[in-house]
């Protein structure tokens, strides 16, 4: 019998890992729109923008990836989910990406975004609309981490 996949990290019932979520993903599509406005330009302005909103999107993904493995950990009604298992792999993909398209933003020159750290960020956000997909499944199907 499956176990209920209630959300383990919460404040007053409610889940902290979809709360924290929108804000990586948000930051990390801002530095994809950065990068091209970059690419276009050659504007240290975008190159710094997008070396900020991939920072930002690091700190929050951490926050956020904290509460979603203390979710994952504390119950295995979510574990037992492989969708689970792909939006935890797929997001700490995406993460580890940006952690390498951070250090490429930090390089001299044209070369900071073009061509990797572009690439690096259609990739991460390629990535974040699959598992986003994913995480809605979860919680829009699957109920998970959704009060009774």
């Amino acid at each position: 019998m499956t176990e209920p996949a209630h959300s383990t990290a919460r404040i007053a019932g409610h889940p902290i890992h979809p709360m924290l979520v929108s804000f990586p993903i948000a930051f990390w599509i801002g530095a994809l729109f950065t990068d091209i406005a970059y690419a276009n330009s050659y504007n240290l302005f975008w190159l710094n923008a997008s070396a900020w909103l991939i920072l930002a999107g690091l700190v929050m993904a951490g926050l956020a990836a904290t509460a979603g493995l203390v979710d994952f950990l504390g119950s295995r009604g979510v574990r037992e989910h492989k969708t689970a298992w792909a939006h935890m792999i797929g997001n700490v993909t995406a993460t580890v990406l940006q952690i390498f398209n951070e250090l490429v933003h930090t390089r001299d020159g044209a070369d900071a975004v073009v061509p990797t750290g572009l690439t690096l960020s259609v990739i991460v956000v390629l990535i974040l609309a699959v598992t986003g997909w994913l995480g809605w499944e979860l919680v829009y199907r699957k109920k998970v981490g959704v009060a009774e």
